[in-house]
């Protein structure tokens, strides 16, 4: 039996790194802060202690310097682990990210490899105001040769950031900032790898299914458990990775209950869900629908700094549940 430990989803992508890091020398973590501050989320804290400042690197604030030098560093045989501060400082690094790392491989024929990740924290929750917030990970599922991760427990952290750095291509991995504190028991075995593109089943069910990632997955999970006592079966079906996605295992529950409810926190439009939509109506599983696809995202709004209107912004509990009811006619 494997030995489990309960911790964080911040702790578990810091022993994600550090077992990496101790299993491969070329593995370092560059970034701002992530040195003898241990990140702007204390994600890196203890890390320059055990590695050093060769390993663990205090970078410039440049987000275009740094996802450049981690592209030149990977396409010459380390594998580096990038922290952008936000997801939202994306922005400033997309020609590195989106014209080079993602296009090395192919243009040198397969003969390069670009191992790189970049572990970017979004999303809401946490009062950081339009500039600090947002979820922009459909950009990134548009760009041939980017995979694109988000973890929804700490289990998952572990074991898909374990993944990310093994694997010879560029990986953006999402943690959405509020599911930092959540806790979960994590394998500690240093083996525990979950493969790019395996999705999983996290609640069974029978009525519908619903697809969701990332900060909506304990919103989803805890609203379909307490639809269990008013007699709807939910199954919470969690894709973990968005490129490469598992779409049999989404169009196989979508068979099996006839009925899908999609959520994201996300803006609607252009939203990755919206993609999920399109694969579930173009597969077989079109014929089973027994109701129309229903679609919960965020508003199309910048996320605004009041924490009311901030929660109001994204998904609540209770719109989920009208969503289920609605796919339901009940």
């Amino acid at each position: 039996m494997m030995e489990m430990k309960e911790m964080t989803y911040k702790d578990a992508i810091n022993l994600a790194m550090r077992e990496e890091m101790r299993k491969d020398e070329n593995v370092f973590l560059m970034g701002e802060d992530v040195g003898i501050y241990g990140g702007a989320f204390g994600v890196s804290v203890g890390m320059i202690e055990e590695f050093g400042e060769e390993r663990v690197r205090d970078t410039p604030i440049s987000e275009a310097a740094i996802t450049g030098a981690a592209a030149g560093a990977a396409v010459t045989g380390m594998r580096p682990i990038v922290e952008i501060m936000f997801m939202d400082f994306t922005t400033i690094a997309m020609d590195a990210l989106v014209n080079q790392a993602a296009k090395m491989r192919y243009m040198f024929g397969g003969k390069a490899k670009v191992p790189m990740t970049l572990r970017c924290p979004g999303g809401s929750g946490t009062g950081a105001a339009a500039q600090h917030s947002q979820s922009l990970e459909a950009w990134f599922c548009h760009i041939p040769g980017l995979k694109v991760v988000v973890p929804g427990t700490p289990a998952d952290a572990k074991g898909l950031l374990k993944a990310a750095i093994r694997d010879d291509n560029p990986v953006v991995f999402v943690e959405q900032k509020t599911l930092y504190k959540e806790k979960g028991m994590v394998p500690l075995d240093e083996d525990f790898v979950i493969p790019l593109g395996k999705g999983e089943i996290k609640k069974e069910g029978k009525d519908v299914t619903i697809v969701t990632y990332g900060r909506m997955l304990p919103r989803v999970l805890k609203v379909a458990e307490e639809l269990e006592n008013e007699g709807i079966s939910a199954e919470v079906v969690d894709p973990r990775t968005l490129v490469p996605l598992d779409k049999e295992l989404i169009v196989n529950s979508v068979i099996k209950t006839g009925r899908v409810v999609l959520v994201n926190e996300a803006c609607k439009t252009g939203g990755y869900i919206g993609e999920i939509a399109a694969m579930i109506a173009e597969s077989e599983a079109f014929d089973y629908l027994d109701a129309p696809i229903v679609r919960l995202a965020g508003l199309d709004i910048p996320i605004p700094y009041n924490p009311k209107l901030e929660a109001a912004a994204v998904p609540s509990e209770e719109q989920i549940r009208a969503g289920i009811l609605k796919v339901m006619n009940r």
